[in-house]
């Protein structure tokens, strides 16, 4: 039975807790929290100012509301959080930031614990520092920690089958723990040392290293007081680099919110001892609540991600739920965090600026999108296509002389690559050569299960000519598809006209290919739409072609394995499983070979030997 407000309110308790909105499948499409329930849901029914769209929807698209009752305000926006990570309700806030940023970490629970790149922090509690706004950033901190603290930066994998000393030893960067007697307490001496340069507690570090320093030196220990010295200088050179703009060495992010109708940007300022150490942007869609709301809902889902939590989080104006979030923020961090709002002084410019950032962001997002919407509708135009061509799916097929047939499909959204949907395709059905039958294999797998899914894409871009595109249409036709855009693109040739000798051939300009028209249509040079019909093509080359290589590699390292003497297939499978790649393999030494599950070390020796 629907939900009925007349009926149903009554029975909702007037405690804190989560509220979830199921349509009439059974599917949440928001979950919320209350310091009363009762109330909270109240207010999206009769005369409401809330003009968010989905509350515009629910007399036909609410069908029930579960409510989970909580001892307080914080617990409920932990559970809110939970929830909305697990369910990803459509109408909540999705938080996407500009960029993958990398970061370090350091696992200072194994015996030599090393310093490594991740892309996201997970709860193992390892150590993590950053995030890193720029690769080059990055490479500059790991250059001066691997060059003045000499901590190893192999794998484990390595470390525990190294039979001597690698470069990083020979050029002074590492100790060579794997093989050589270290003492452990000074490696991990130079681990806490690493820790607090990461940390942003340059200062206290150099005092530590200072006081080393001239203990050593009055010892007469003067290779270790050189050595520390020469990290001082290190340090006090990066400090130099950067900008203090707080007087006080604390820790904040610094929040600055930009909206333009239901759009939201915001920015996240890193301010660490008093230095600015970087920064980030968040486009937040679809967000037609209050900003007190959007505020307190990104704080909820940034810090439960694993982000670092600072001593302050200062903010342009009160979030949603402010008291149980610093009290969660606090728990995070195992420490007072203090959320404020600034009035004046240097820490409100600071917030000026983080708005300021999140403005030019906004900003530059809208001028991308707007020159890549304007590429769509030139190339919809053009090639008098019946829909806007949003999502593009391009085909490629791999083979060689006959052999390991693959294909890819690429996929853009928006004009730009979205490579979470890429996908790679084994040729299952077919024998031979014929790229015609592999195309319309590939093609009939993908559409039935679009049609099954209610997931198609608005044009399919197939590599080739006149031939592929009938293949594409004839599957279009079988499967009872209508309205779905498709066209050959077929790569320019080097025309033979006699002039090879004076330079340069002369080459045919890039045809599309469509359905019902005898001849191609051909795009300018250096216009919009064909820098997304060549990007497209190209990147389904690029995708096909690595998979293609790879699948023959192993194939054919599988069948050179097989070969020697005591490797089987099951064997030659978990050496190809253990390092990935035929390259990798023959770059293993036997050590690594016989740590590998039904290697030996005579065994070993032969696969080495064989592979060179």
């Amino acid at each position: 039975m629907p939900f009925d407000p007349e009926r149903d309110l009554e029975r909702i308790a007037t405690a804190p807790g989560v509220y979830l909105m199921r349509d009439a499948a059974g599917t949440i499409f928001y979950v919320g929290k209350a310091a009363n329930l009762r109330v909270r849901l109240r207010q999206y029914f009769g005369a409401t100012s809330d003009r968010r769209f989905f509350v515009s929807l629910l007399g036909r698209l609410l069908d029930d509301v579960e409510v989970i009752l909580t001892s307080n305000e914080k617990e409920a926006l932990i559970l809110e959080n939970e929830l909305v990570k697990k369910h990803q309700p459509r109408f909540n806030v999705e938080l996407k930031d500009d960029k993958s940023f990398l970061h370090l970490r350091i696992d200072d629970r194994v015996d030599w614990p090393r310093i490594d790149v991740v892309r996201r922090p997970r709860k193992d509690s390892a150590k993590y520092f950053g995030p890193y706004h720029s690769a080059s950033k990055i490479r500059e901190t790991l250059k001066l920690v691997e060059r003045h603290f000499h901590l190893r930066n192999c794998d484990d994998l390595t470390f525990k089958n190294r039979s001597r000393p690698c470069l990083q030893h020979q050029i002074g960067r590492c100790p060579a723990p794997c093989v050589l007697p270290v003492d452990r307490e000074a490696y991990l001496q130079g681990v806490r040392d690493v820790s607090l340069f990461l940390q942003g507690r340059r200062g206290e570090l150099i005092e530590q290293l200072r006081a080393q320093m001239n203990a050593a030196a009055e010892a007469l220990e003067f290779e270790v007081a050189a050595r520390r010295r020469d990290q001082l200088m290190a340090i006090e050179g990066s400090l130099e680099k950067q900008q203090v703009i707080q007087g006080a060495a604390v820790d904040q992010d610094i929040i600055g919110l930009h909206r333009q109708g239901s759009h939201v940007e915001v920015a996240l300022l890193t301010v660490r001892r008093g230095r600015m150490t970087g920064s980030r942007t968040f486009a937040l869609a679809e967000q037609e609540v209050e900003d007190a709301e959007v505020l307190g809902s990104f704080l909820n889902l940034y810090y439960h991600a694993g982000n670092d939590v600072p001593d302050e989080v200062v903010v342009p104006l009160v979030p949603d739920a402010e008291a149980a979030l610093a009290e969660r923020l606090t728990e995070l961090a195992g420490r007072r965090v203090l959320v404020r709002v600034p009035q004046r002084g240097t820490t409100r410019r600071l917030v000026e600026m983080a708005i300021k950032n999140a403005e030019q962001a906004f900003f530059q997002a809208r001028r991308a999108d707007a020159v890549t919407n304007a590429a769509l509708v030139k190339l919809k135009n053009r090639l008098r296509l019946s829909n806007l061509p949003f999502r593009i799916e391009c085909y490629d097929i791999a083979l060689f002389q006959g052999e390991s047939p693959v294909a890819s499909r690429v996929v853009f959204e928006g004009g730009v690559p979205k490579r979470a949907d890429y996908r790679h395709y084994k040729i299952r059905d077919v024998e031979g050569t014929d790229d015609f039958a592999m195309m319309r294999e590939v093609l009939m797998r993908r559409l039935k299960r679009g049609l099954d899914e209610g997931d198609l894409p608005h044009l399919i871009v197939v590599d080739g000519g006149r031939g592929q595109l009938g293949v594409a249409t004839a599957v279009l036709s079988d499967l009872g598809i209508d309205g779905l855009d498709v066209v050959g693109l077929a790569k320019s040739r080097v025309l033979d006209d006699g002039r090879a000798d004076v330079g340069a051939p002369a080459r045919s300009p890039e045809r599309v290919f469509l359905p019902g028209r005898k001849d191609p249509v051909v795009l300018l040079s250096n216009t919009d739409e064909l820098h997304v019909l060549t990007h497209l093509r190209d990147e389904a080359h690029r995708f096909a072609n690595t998979f293609h290589r790879q699948v023959r590699d192993k194939k054919t390292l599988r069948s050179t394995l097989e070969d020697i003497p005591g490797v089987g297939p099951a064997r030659a499978k978990a050496l190809l499983k253990a390092f990935g790649s035929a390259r990798r393999v023959a770059q293993a030494s036997v050590a690594e070979i016989a740590a590998v599950p039904g290697f030996g070390e005579a065994l070993a020796v032969e696969v080495k030997a064989k592979l060179g």
